[in-house]
């Protein structure tokens, strides 16, 4: 995506890498404000943190300039919901860790949006910071080669045997407790969910190349991969002492290679609107069913 700023620079290249650019770029023409609800009969003041899983690029109707936020993302319905007072959403596609206490081009710091009346928070965030974007092109790109192997994992794995992504996770584990802990210094009132990832690669681990351009053997490792980084997540949650809203549980089964009908998670040509590997709009109402589910009644 050629005109997409640093801020979701890491999504627009996985956007260019699959030809989707111009398709997302028509949907992002408005400016780039943090979605803001009408205060609802609730008592909860919401903020809402993330990348692109949590913006859901492609899905309309969009906003944020290059954030590319839906407005039937998952924080959007959770709001909804919720009946929340006041709600925020500053969620950025391409955001990683380091984005929530930096600025890029109109997109603010996203822990400027928290301060001391803040009653809740969802985070999802960590994928952009194991590269994300770069891995899922790499994986696509190295299946020409051999659809039947594992050139991916081949490509990630060090001459001693061990795994980059897996070192990478493990890296980013400190990124996420900082982020926590900075949530916690500006929001000391509000209850947190740090919201994992859906499930994205079938988890069987069985694929269906070439319609989603991952050889075999890369299929269970891009799953492992992924379940892996939820894992560090839960754990920083528990650590934190933060609540964890699982969302790779309830999307077993509807992931890039399911039918048409049964998709919430969309492959490289998305055939309902949605970036290539993200949520569609059902994959982000599953989304936001899972952190309802996390949050429980409103307090």
């Amino acid at each position: 995506m050629a005109q997409v700023h640093r801020r979701g620079g890491q999504y627009g290249k996985a956007v260019a890498a699959f030809g989707a650019a111009a398709a997302l770029a028509a949907t992002a023409a408005t400016p780039a404000t943090a979605a803001e609800a009408t205060p609802g009969s609730g008592g909860e003041r919401y903020v809402a943190l993330g990348d692109s899983y949590t913006s859901g690029p492609g899905i309309p109707q969009q906003s944020g300039g290059d954030c590319l936020r839906s407005s039937v993302n998952y924080p959007a319905l959770t709001a909804a919901k919720r009946h929340v007072a006041t709600f925020k959403d500053v969620s950025c596609s391409g955001a990683k860790t380091d984005d929530m206490w930096r600025a890029q081009g109109a997109n603010p710091a996203q822990l400027n949006a928290l301060d001391k009346r803040t009653t809740l928070v969802t985070v999802g965030i960590g994928g952009n910071d194991i590269g994300f974007s770069d891995i899922i092109g790499t994986c696509a790109k190295l299946s020409q080669t051999d659809p039947t192997g594992a050139p991916c994992k081949k490509q990630f794995t060090d001459a001693d045997g061990s795994d980059q992504l897996t070192a990478r996770i493990a890296g980013a584990s400190r990124k996420i407790a900082a982020v926590l802990q900075a949530v916690h210094q500006r929001a000391p009132r509000a209850r947190v969910a740090l919201v994992g990832y859906p499930s994205i690669m079938p988890d069987s681990g069985i694929g269906c190349f070439p319609a989603v351009p991952i050889a075999a053997g890369d299929v269970p490792y891009l799953r492992d991969t992924e379940k892996a980084l939820n894992a560090m997540l839960k754990q920083q949650a528990d650590k934190a002492h933060v609540r964890y809203a699982d969302t790779y549980g309830p999307t077993v089964g509807y992931d890039t290679c399911a039918p048409v009908a049964d998709r919430w998670i969309e492959g490289v040509q998305p055939e309902s609107p949605a970036a290539p590997f993200h949520p569609n709009a059902r994959g982000e109402a599953a989304m936001a069913t899972a952190v309802q589910t996390t949050l429980g009644g409103t307090r």
